[in-house]
């Protein structure tokens, strides 16, 4: 499991350490941890770590497992307000204080998403579509709300920065796709389906807006956790209905958003990809249910980078820096087939502790 030390408190993304660009792309940005009355306190020094930028990578998807499992590919950077000069090594308490926290938060998150979990497996024990209509509904609930707090924050002049905007926008944009997938396939024909989808939707909106102002780690690992059953759901129904699936026509929507001429925005929510090396193929059904489930493992490695402070960029933005700087990092080219082997291992294991 990915391991922070963001405090419970709430933050909002500073530029000052959100990625290795020139100084004058820092100008005009405002560290929230000098501004906001919740004031960011680091239970003690920091070590140094290497300036560098960090992103994840997934392991192959074994077939006959269900889990999923995230590896760091590199350490995150270091801190703005340390120079990377580095500070000391923290007290065993505050290890051991940051690591409970972390474990709370996530026992919290795992509980809250088998609940949830346990309703859908009631009510669409055998209605695959109007499961994943309501699924669909639910999932691209978070990257609003995260989007809210955000400009919440950007309004009061605490965090001036587009990345983490940009990215959730184009998440959000991504998952509205998938919800029109699903209604042109049928899955909202009922009243008491969509009833269901948008009064859980409505409270998800606001309990995740509180737990982002709270603790953004905490709601980036529920979000996680969330898009980790989407893609299992999907898995799952491949591998029972794929001949079936193969025979079947693709929605017009499928179409036009996988293939259509500006995929811009389908670019921008894959962040451990180099724009324009995912292009895929809409030749049926079972070609819509592969990019879905692809797309879910994408949102999955994003949710985990989040939760690394600052760690998330848009993959747009490294070929403006490389125009600027020829050693600007890029994104790794990962295989998202590989993401569920193990994220749900990973979020039960005990956190292992790494300043950013």
């Amino acid at each position: 499991m990915m391991a922070t030390t963001l405090s419970p408190a709430a933050f909002a993304i500073s530029a000052l350490s959100s990625s290795p660009l020139k100084a004058k792309r820092h100008n005009n940005s405002a560290s929230f941890y000098s501004q906001t009355p919740f004031r960011y306190n680091p239970l003690s020094a920091r070590p140094s770590i290497p300036r560098k930028a960090s992103w994840v990578r997934a392991t192959v998807l074994q077939d006959q497992e269900e889990k999923v499992v995230v590896e760091e590919s590199f350490p995150a950077k270091t801190s703005a307000d340390d120079g990377g000069k580095g500070g000391g090594n923290e007290p065993p308490e505050s290890s051991s204080l940051e690591s409970w926290v972390i474990k709370l938060e996530q026992s919290v998150n795992i509980f809250l998403t088998d609940s949830v979990i346990k309703v859908l497996d009631t009510f669409y024990h055998d209605r695959h579509y109007a499961r994943f209509f309501v699924l669909e509904t639910i999932a691209r609930v978070p990257y609003f709300a995260f989007i809210s707090v955000l400009h919440l924050y950007e309004s009061f002049g605490w965090w001036r920065k587009a990345d983490y905007l940009k990215v959730h926008f184009a998440e959000s944009w991504n998952e509205m796709h998938h919800l029109l997938i699903m209604e042109e396939l049928g899955g909202d024909a009922w009243w008491v389906d969509r009833f269901l989808a948008q009064h859980i939707a409505v409270a998800y909106y606001f309990m995740i807006v509180f737990m982002y102002a709270l603790s953004p780690r905490m709601a980036y690992h529920f979000s996680e956790c969330v898009e980790i059953h989407a893609y299992e759901t999907y898995d799952k129904f491949i591998k029972a209905k794929g001949e079936e699936l193969k025979t079947s026509p693709a929605p017009e929507v499928a179409v036009k958003y996988y293939t259509g001429g500006d995929l811009y925005m389908f670019d921008e929510f894959q962040t451990s990809r180099v724009p324009n090396t995912r292009r895929p193929k809409i030749e049926n059904l079972y070609d819509v249910f592969i990019n879905i489930r692809d797309d879910e493992a994408e949102h999955c490695k994003t949710m985990k980078a989040c939760q690394t402070h600052g760690n998330l960029r848009s993959p747009h933005s490294y070929a403006e820096d490389a125009s600027e700087d020829d050693s600007a990092c890029v994104p790794p080219q990962t295989d998202c087939q590989g993401i569920v082997d193990g994220i749900k291992k990973s979020v039960t294991s005990p956190p292992v502790k790494q300043d950013i």
